[in-house]
């Protein structure tokens, strides 16, 4: 269910480099709508990482705090300037506790797809329904499940080619779980590493939502709030917590 064996001091160490921003004001739309709906609440990110998000997001004045099931990666937050400031949790985001009353808690880059039961989906809506106070809510950004991609009968997807990086997806649409292999070339040879995932609609997640008490407020195609349509690639989904 966690993330922990998936993301370790290898993976920590190239993490920024291979997943973070070209720049820095490339992350401007996210951190714009984190501050929205943060207003002037505090901020959960559930599996904060190297902090990527967070420590943009706390140089805007909200105070963030963070779960994370991997050391290795809180260790690379606590590198960056800023990071020491950040409470962070060490544990599972189903199940971690980090306090309540939390105007926004948010978990982004496809990262509910990391628990590979629906049990542990579901398990995260409701973790994050017990930080959040009355009204608060909680954001999800995540991919559209690819599978209009694939012709009938086939199950794998090559995401990514060239440029010293290969990716390939391999679905089971019995259990909704999926794995990415990326081969990656360095100076070393190539490298590869495959971390599997479980795929869900959104019209699953919203399910999710409202077992946890939590109701669909907005959903977007992206952090630029464009309109969320057949044809949307992801989306960033927001749910409130019901008034007490």
């Amino acid at each position: 269910m966690s993330r922990d064996g998936h993301f370790d001091a290898e993976i920590a160490r190239d993490y920024d480099r291979l997943h973070g921003p070209a720049k820095p004001s490339d992350l401007d739309p996210m951190i714009n709508l984190l501050v929205t709906l943060a207003g002037d609440g505090a901020a959960l990110e559930f599996a904060i990482g190297t902090g990527r998000v967070a420590l943009p997001l706390a140089a805007r004045g909200v105070q963030v705090s963070g779960i994370e099931m991997s050391q290795p990666m809180v260790d690379r937050l606590r590198e960056k300037p800023g990071g020491d400031a950040i409470d962070v949790k060490i544990g599972d985001m189903v199940a971690a506790r980090k306090g309540s009353g939390y105007a926004l808690v948010y978990l982004v880059y496809n990262t509910i797809d990391n628990l590979v039961t629906q049990s542990g989906q579901l398990a995260c809506f409701t973790n994050a329904a017990r930080h959040l106070a009355p009204g608060g809510r909680f954001l999800v950004e995540t991919l559209v499940p690819p599978l209009r991609d694939l012709p009938r009968g086939q199950t794998e997807r090559a995401f990514s080619h060239g440029h010293g990086h290969w990716g390939i997806d391999r679905f089971d649409l019995v259990t909704q779980r999926y794995t990415s292999t990326h081969f990656r070339e360095d100076p070393q040879g190539i490298r590869r590493t495959t971390i599997p995932f479980r795929y869900a609609w959104p019209s699953e997640l919203d399910l999710m939502a409202l077992m946890a008490g939590l109701e669909l407020e907005q959903r977007w195609a992206g952090w630029d709030r464009s309109p969320f349509t057949e044809d949307s690639r992801q989306h960033v989904s927001v749910w409130r917590k019901r008034q007490a």
